[in-house]
């Protein structure tokens, strides 16, 4: 028999220790232990480039978020077919010269933890929230009304009975309802008193309320998933919701998944290396697949058993803007350096920048040519979608260049672009860094532009610190940044109408941020103001057309935003996944996840 010393006990206990810890450490970065712990629970396992910035719907300003999984709206609109159907609200009536309609919500709903979703909960969504002057919400400009900027009035009829009353008929009403783009609901009886305490910053407390430090179990929703676990840097869990309102047609409660999985992993290569590999069972779900990964995988279908899908065009728009603001920070330092200002102000300067961009070569290069060169604003698939007529800026260094000298410009002996002043022309230019497609795509643009003489610092950034930069503290002079899209175009006002949350290139003071001074709203901001009105104004399709192409045509002579290359919509599915129904028009390909189901047999 052997016998241990104390000193030999103690290194063997201290071995074992160590290696269940750096069992547990490995374990914890797989999710494949969650389905060894739960053999019983079907489960999804998706990808995300970055952690969520906010458990409040209100305070949402990136895409993909949680409410994808976890709220819903009054209406829906419908992946496949874009068509409104019902939803919270199983119809509705318009009246009134379409200036009154009143919703029926369905019986019976509830909130995730078992409180009623009523009537109440739709008024305080709209009236409390959204239209509440000091909430910057991305929700407001979808649902404001006329020129005026006016909310509908909404009141509650019965507990299941809302009725909006809208100054002006307003043909896009229902999509501005509408799972998962439009104004979903938020439970009053949970959020109501963050409406009338303020913190110590002066602002509502309501702002600061579900942040991502919050419990994730204590967030009350009525989508199909509720909040499960957090972990920064590696995952989310949702876990389907008992009060879930929808049902298949055999009666049986949706969704069919008990848990999703959402894995943050912000290197696209790390997200592709993890599907083959067989831990997640969807990739490309959020933002399409890169291009470059679709011919690997495409030859791997079958071994790997997934299929990739390709939706054609996608419905998102992707673009370059500069910071065109004038306007200067409570200090009086003007946010952008007032030379460079004065060159992204100028017309000839961006158009210049236009032509000097080779976007056949970013799509062969880097879209392996399945993508669309861009001209619009516009999603491809909208009926609104100007297909002749655009002004195009097909890539031409030498228009650029004498576009540049034409307007004042030089270059010296070495080539390099100066200004009127004779300052060499110099900005930086800003993209996320979890976006490989975006940076290759800015260090093409880079290069492309010294041909012109201009010199670009171009510097990836992590995507909250790069979306805190153009929405809060507008510290920036150049960025690439993607935008969703869809039948509808006013579903992008928070982009186009001067006042939104989303107008990066020439951001108005916003609700609960430091005041700015100086700010200016430019000639080209009125005019696409007063065309988005007037096309949400009118109901009669062929003049919703023409002032639709007006818009496209306006935004391509004056270039507020250059844009670029459109995704082509491909994701890569689990053939143990089925029941979806995916197409390249929502912004999201798990649409319809409330029907998906998994077989592991």
């Amino acid at each position: 028999m052997l016998h241990f010393s104390r000193t030999h006990r103690l290194r063997a206990w201290f071995a074992t220790c160590l290696a269940v810890v750096v069992i547990f450490l490995i374990a914890g970065c797989d999710p494949r232990r969650f389905k060894t712990e739960t053999a019983q629970v079907s489960q999804l396992a998706l990808a995300t480039i970055t952690d969520p910035n906010t458990f409040n719907f209100a305070n949402k300003q990136t895409f993909p978020n949680i409410f994808l999984f976890s709220y819903e709206g009054l209406t829906n609109e419908n992946g496949e077919t874009g068509a409104v159907e019902p939803n919270l609200a199983e119809s509705w009536q318009f009246s009134e010269g379409d200036r009154r309609v009143v919703f029926k919500l369905r019986p019976g709903l509830k909130w995730s933890d078992g409180a009623p979703l009523t009537a109440d909960d739709v008024v305080f969504t709209f009236q409390d929230v959204v239209a509440n002057p000091e909430i910057p919400t991305d929700a407001k400009e979808g649902i404001q009304i006329g020129a005026k900027k006016e909310f509908p009035k909404v009141r509650k009829l019965d507990n299941l009975t809302v009725e909006f009353t809208l100054p002006e008929p307003f043909a896009p009403f229902l999509r501005a309802l509408s799972t998962p783009d439009g104004v979903l609901i938020m439970p009053k009886h949970a959020l109501e008193k963050t409406l009338k305490t303020r913190g110590s910053d002066g602002n509502l407390a309501f702002l600061s309320t579900w942040g991502t430090n919050t419990d994730p179990t204590q967030i009350v929703v009525n989508g199909p998933y509720v909040l499960e676990s957090y972990v920064a840097g590696q995952r989310l869990i949702f876990r389907r919701n008992p009060y879930y309102w929808r049902q298949d047609a055999q009666g049986k409660p949706l969704p069919y998944i008990d848990r999703i999985i959402w894995q943050i992993i912000e290197s696209q290569d790390t997200q592709l290396l993890r599907f083959r590999s067989g831990d997640l069972d969807v990739m490309g779900d959020a933002r399409p697949l890169r291009s470059e990964y679709y011919s690997l995988l495409k030859r791997e279908e079958k071994r790997g058993k997934f299929h990739v899908q390709d939706g054609g065009p996608w419905s998102g728009t992707l673009y370059m803007t500069f910071n065109l603001t004038k306007a200067k920070a409570k200090n009086g330092k003007p946010f952008v350096d007032p030379i460079k200002s004065r060159w992204f102000n100028t017309l000839a300067f961006r158009q210049a920048v236009a032509y000097a961009i080779d976007r056949d070569r970013i799509n062969n290069n880097l879209f392996r040519g399945l993508g669309i060169v861009q001209n619009s604003p516009i999603s491809v698939q909208s009926p609104y979608f100007l297909e002749q007529g655009l002004k195009v800026y097909n890539y031409n260094p030498t228009k650029a260049r004498e576009i540049l000298q034409s307007a004042g410009f030089r270059y010296n002996a070495q080539e390099q672009l100066l200004d009127w002043d004779g300052n060499r022309v110099r900005f930086t230019l800003l993209t996320n860094t979890n976006n490989l497609v975006r940076v290759a795509m800015g260090a093409q643009i880079k290069q492309d532009l010294s041909k012109i003489g201009i010199q670009v610092d171009f510097v990836p950034l992590n995507f909250n610190v790069l979306i805190d930069k153009t929405s809060n503290s507008r510290d920036w002079d150049a960025h690439i940044i993607g935008f969703t899209g869809g039948v509808e175009p006013h579903q992008a006002a928070n982009l186009w109408i001067s006042s939104g949350a989303s107008h990066s290139f020439n951001l108005k003071p916003q609700p609960g941020q430091p005041p700015i001074q100086g700010w200016e709203i430019t000639d080209t901001e009125k005019e696409i103001d007063r065309l988005y009105i007037a096309a949400a104004r009118e109901l009669d399709e062929a003049k919703r057309k023409q002032l639709y192409s007006e818009f496209q045509q306006l935004v391509q002579e004056q270039l507020p935003v250059i844009h670029l290359v459109n995704d082509r919509a491909l994701m890569a599915v689990r053939d143990r996944v089925s029941g979806l129904k995916y197409t390249g028009l929502p912004s999201w390909g798990l649409w319809n996840i409330s029907e998906l189901k998994v077989n592991d047999r």
